[in-house]
């Protein structure tokens, strides 16, 4: 049962899956028409993801794993720009983790970003064995999103909720004492 989620999340990923990963790291450049740049995708397996979860420096890293296709993830999203903006001088790093499925990655994810100007990292995990990464983000993860890591070199939790901007600030602020 804890990994319920992760089985049909890794079936329907199987079946939408358009794009492979190559050589375990894939940057993708989408041509975004809305404006004359374009969106960098870094779309990595979870062997290529994982060092993003063990970093052993001075930062506090909050890594949000989301989709545009879910929507308490998508609510949430503002906070973590916030914090992302609040705090980027302060040794904290936002990382989004976007779990979209390739044939959205051109039509949903990319458009999603642009319209919503999001500033922080964006990674697309494509890795379509989620019963063995779950489980190495935290054991106590059943596969459901939104779910956030926050860790620094010394302290590390994880929450399987949605949050609003007070409450992940209020944690933000207890890794950085």
């Amino acid at each position: 049962m804890k990994y319920k989620f992760g089985i049909l999340f890794s079936l329907v990923f199987l079946f939408n899956c358009n794009q492979t990963v190559k050589n375990d790291k894939e940057i993708t450049y989408v041509e975004n028409t809305n404006s004359m740049e374009d969106i960098e995708l870094e779309i990595l397996d979870f062997k290529s993801f994982e060092p993003y979860l063990n970093k052993e420096d001075n930062q506090v890293y909050v890594i949000n794993f989301w989709a545009t296709w879910c929507a308490p993830c998508v609510k949430e999203l503002p906070a973590f720009e916030k914090i992302h903006d609040k705090y980027r001088n302060k040794n904290v790093k936002v990382i989004l983790v976007s779990l979209d499925f390739p044939k959205q990655y051109e039509s949903k994810l990319v458009p999603f970003i642009k319209d919503h100007k999001i500033q922080s990292q964006v990674v697309v995990l494509n890795d379509t064995d989620s019963n063995t990464w779950i489980p190495k983000v935290s054991e106590e993860w059943t596969g459901a999103i939104p779910s956030t890591l926050i860790y620094s070199r010394n302290n590390r939790e994880f929450y399987e909720k949605s949050f609003n901007y007070n409450d992940l600030e209020t944690e933000v602020e207890q890794f950085l004492k």
